[in-house]
Formats: structure tokens, sequence, C-alpha cells
């Protein structure tokens, strides 16, 4: 009886996984790790109370307030966005959305404000280059698309320095009396003197890097993005912020339908039909809403309604992503609320732009990912979210025909391709040179440092800006990345990282293409296009990591299979 205990207590220790113990050098390592971790913490969060309570008090108290909340908080942001660069990355994805939100309601429109997310964004991008020097890790993730890359900032840095940089010398056009502002050509026309209203080469750096500021984020993605669960993470986040935004623009359209708001009723004449900072409301900035003229245009959490259309058609892409990837019934149940609430804002925001693309856009992705022929297993739950969505209509059929009725007007009075085709003549007409007119000349960003062209489609703008040599630069460097993207998608064998880089690569392939209006220049599509670039750029790495993981596990079960079978087999010897 008693062999037989021992016996049975060899077999259920033979069976158990061995638990890997720590070395007490290892230990040591690891409690010294702990304690320099909390020493940083401590020290990181002592000097961003005091710098608060030294610099940003003060200028609070005795200048500014807002200029005083802007330095006392954005500095110490700063400094704890360098100390730990990927929480500040997630929090910059948080933030982004309601960046308008705190510019208009909190700053008041201050430029400091307007600023604010790239203060959780540059320390970030340099603190991470610095680790991974330090750590010899590759800083250029995705070598193949050097060469096209190393174009484009070529072009574009020749543009600054040629361009924008000789324009510093031209005089003051305030200084050039009315009588000698044109000169007469040999047959006529009357030509403008060559001068400058601003400061042309701040204007230029504020436009590099509106142009290419952004594409460090591949970089950033590739690195913040480690593993399987930090891919769910982020979809997860893209659907929670989705979801939150879309609320409070639901919100937003009840308080100024029910009057709580006033919105722009009250206006007159032009001004009823143009948005206001002043009719602002909840959240949000300018904001047109005369119900009486049929047209409204909401800005949800972003600064203008332009802002608020992108955002909605971003987010059709990226809930559907989770609606249809993620490996959770209840992600996937919260992705397709997500594109049901985007639907909802899409009909009540009054942009035609996103009433348009964001049903064509799910479409699309519901053909090129595949994913239409899974399209049963999530009927049901969309056939519920559809009543939802339909009974909505049917109680506010005024609102939907409203909106149908603008969007098919506009195409009627000016088809957008007609406006597209008059913009790309009226900016290769207006170009000066090959290399453009400068870096941010057609930016409403940089327009504090100097006038701006009015451009409102993107092709345009880059000829206008870099002219046809920038342009070119441009597009292919995306179509090199749109095809690089492709290969490493294709090259994904897990069924879950396959079906998120299907859906991100048919984003990117969209709005690396699309003519109308600048996705590219504008929050927050010019931040998703260039991180979900280097998302799929990572995923095939998690794939290798994966399966290598798994080869060592299997390898680690023979082992202890075949040490199992020789104890037995020595058991039963010693017993004979």
């Amino acid at each position: 009886m008693v062999k037989s205990n021992s016996k049975n207590r060899q077999n259920k220790s033979d069976t158990q996984v061995e638990k890997p113990t720590l070395s007490i050098k290892e230990k040591l390592a690891e409690k010294r790790r702990i304690k320099e971790s909390r020493i940083k913490l401590i020290t990181t969060i002592s000097v961003c109370l005091l710098f608060a309570l030294a610099i940003g008090l003060p200028i609070a108290l005795l200048l500014n307030p807002k200029i005083g909340v802007a330095i006392g908080v954005g500095i110490p942001a700063f400094i704890v966005s360098f100390a730990y660069p990927r929480l500040a990355l997630w929090f910059f994805l948080f933030y982004m959305p309601f960046s308008g939100t705190v510019t208009y309601w909190i700053g008041g429109g201050n430029a400091l404000f307007q600023l604010s997310k790239d203060v959780f964004y540059i320390p970030a991008v340099i603190a991470l280059t610095i680790q991974c020097i330090k750590k010899q890790k590759p800083i250029l993730v995705q070598k193949k698309l050097m060469p096209t890359f190393f174009i484009l900032i070529v072009v574009s840095i020749i543009v600054l320095l040629v361009v924008n940089g000789l324009n510093e010398f031209l005089p003051y056009c305030k200084d050039i009396p009315e009588s000698q502002r044109f000169i007469l050509r040999g047959y006529g026309d009357a030509v403008s003197v060559p001068c400058k209203d601003g400061q042309p080469f701040l204007q230029g750096l504020l436009g590099l890097k509106v142009f290419i500021g952004y594409i460090p984020l591949i970089f950033c993605a590739y690195y913040l993005i480690e593993d399987r669960k930090q891919l769910l993470f982020l979809g997860r986040t893209f659907v929670v912020i989705a979801i939150i935004c879309c609320l409070l623009g639901l919100v937003q359209y009840w308080l100024l339908d029910t009057g709580r708001c006033q919105g722009t009723r009250d206006k007159v004449a032009d001004a009823l039909f143009k948005a206001t900072l002043e009719a602002k409301c909840l959240v949000g900035g300018s904001l047109l809403f005369s119900p009486s003229q049929g047209v409204i245009r909401l800005p949800g959490t972003f600064v203008s309604p332009w802002h608020w259309a992108w955002f909605l058609i971003a987010n059709a892409a990226l809930t559907f992503t989770t609606a249809f990837s993620d490996s959770s019934w209840f992600w996937r149940f919260s992705g397709l609320v997500g594109m049901a609430l985007v639907m909802l804002n899409a009909i009540i925001c009054g942009q035609r732009i996103a009433l348009a693309l964001v049903p064509i856009v799910i479409v699309i992705l519901l053909v090129l990912t595949g994913q239409i022929t899974n399209l049963k297993r999530f009927l049901p739950i969309a056939i519920g979210l559809g009543l939802l969505i339909g009974i909505a209509v049917i109680k506010n059929p005024d609102i939907v025909q409203e909106r149908v009725n603008s969007l098919i007007g506009r195409w009627e009075v000016a088809s957008p391709t007609a406006f597209i085709e008059e913009q790309f003549k009226w900016s290769l007409k207006a170009t000066k040179s090959i290399l453009g007119n400068g870096l941010g000349t057609a930016t409403n960003s940089a327009r504090v440092f100097g006038g701006t062209a009015l451009l409102e489609t993107f092709h345009p703008k880059l000829i206008y800006e870099v002219g046809l040599v920038g342009l070119g630069a441009f597009m292919i460097f995306v179509t090199h990345l749109v095809i690089v993207a492709l290969g490493d998608y294709l090259s994904l064998k897990d069924k879950t990282l396959r079906s998120f880089a299907s859906s991100f690569w048919v984003f990117i392939l969209i709005i690396s293409y699309f003519p109308y209006w600048y996705p590219l220049d504008t929050d927050p599509v010019s931040v998703y296009y260039w991180l979900l670039a280097g998302v799929i750029f990572k995923l095939p790495v998690i794939e290798r990591e994966e399966n290598k993981k798994l080869k060592q596990e299997n390898e680690g079960k023979t082992t202890n299979k075949k040490r199992f079978s020789r104890r037995k087999t020595v058991t039963l010897e010693e017993q004979t």
C-alpha cells in the first residue's frame, strides 16, 4: 500500500510542468529593476509638479490663465511622455479625438492648445528612437520603403530650402507701393511683383510637419504593438473611442434639435449658412445648425465638421475591423454597435461626404477582405442593429430626406469630378515652378505665418505647394507603401492576424488614392493611416514569434514525455 502511494506521487510529479525558478542573482536584478522604476516614477512626478507650481501657476495668476495652464500642463506632459513613450502613444490615440473640444472649450482656440496632441507624440518618437539606438534595434523598420521615402524627404527639403528659403529674401508686400505691385509682360498681361506677407520659412517648417510629420508613426506602431494581445487592445481602443465620440455626437444633435443649444438659428443672411465657433455646443468647435434653411454641419468632438466627417469615415473601417476580426464575442458585438453609431452620426451630422462614404467603405471592406462570406455569423446581430437604425430613421424621416436631397442637389450643381478637375486646372495655373510655391502655402494651419491658398482637394494642394515633382515623389512613396503592406498582409497565415491586416490594408488603399478634399492632412486620418501601416509591417514579426514560442512549447512537452517515460521504465525495473 505504501509502495502504491509513493508510486502515485511519483507519477503525479512527473506529469506536472516544471516551473523555472529564478536564481538569487536574477531575483536581485528583478528587485533592482522594480526599485529603479519606482524611483523614476517618483522623480518624474516630482519634477512635473514642481514645474507646474513654479512656472505654470505664476503665469496663470499674473499674465494669462490659459497660457499658464497650457505651459503648466504641457511641459510636464512632454516630460512624462519622454519618460514613458509607449504610454504616451496610447494616450495620444485616446486624446486626439477630443483635442478639438479641449482646444475650444478650455483653451479658447489658443494656438498652444491646438498643438496639445503633439506634446504626447513628439517626445514619444524621440524617446523610442533613443531606446532603439541604445538597444541596437532598427529604426528603419521597413527597409523596403527606404528608396522611395528617401526621394520624398530629399524633394521636401529641397522645396523648403529653395522655395521657402529664397522667399525669405523677398520684400514685404506692404512695403511695395500700390503702383508698383504689378508689372506688364510684353504681350500685355499683368504679373504681380514677387513679395512675402509673412514668414515663408517658418510657414514651410509647419507645412513640412503637416505633410510628412506623422510618417514616424510607422516606426512608433512597430514598437507599440508587440504581440497579439496589444493588437486586440488597439482594435478595442478604436471601438471604445468611436462609441464615446458618437454618443457625444448624438447628444450634441439632441441639444441643438431641442433648442437647448441655439446653434446658428438666430443668424441672418449669409451667416445662416456658415459654421461658427460662437455656435459650438457641448463638445467640438465650429458648428452650423440652421434647420429652417435645411443646413446642418456638426463638428462632433472635433474642431470642425470636416474633421468629424473624416473621423466617421475612418471609424467605419476601424469598427468593422474589430466587428469581424476580434477573438471575443463581446468585442465583435461592440464593433457592430460602433458601426451602427457611426452610421447614425453620418446621417445626422449633415456632412455629405460622410453620408456617402461610410456605407461605401463598409461595402468595399466586406468585398475586398472576404468577410462577406462570414456575414451569416453576424447576420442576427446586424439585423438587430439595422432595426435600431431603421426605427431612428422612421421616427425622423425628414432628416434622412434632407440629407439625401442635399447630397443629390450638390452633385447636380457641382459634381465631385468636375470640382476636382477645376481644382487641378487652377493649381497648375497658379504654380510658379515644378517645385511649387512652397510648403505650407496651401495648408490652413500654416496661415499663422502667412497667407495661404484655399484648395479643397489633396493632390492639387500638393501641386501648389511642392509642384509636380513633389506630387510624383509622394504618390510613388504611398504606392510603394501599399505594395509592401500588401506583401506583408498576404504572407500571414494566422486567421486573426490576417483578418486585421486585410481591413487595415483596405483602409490604407482607399486613403492613398482618394482624390476629394485632403484626408492625409486631417486628423484623425493623417494619424490612423501611418499608424496602421506600421501595425501591418509588425504582424509578420508577431506571427513568427508566436510560431517560435509554440514550437519551443511543443519541444518542451515532448522532452517531458520522454523524461516521464524513462522514469516510468526505471520504476518498473526497480519493482521487478
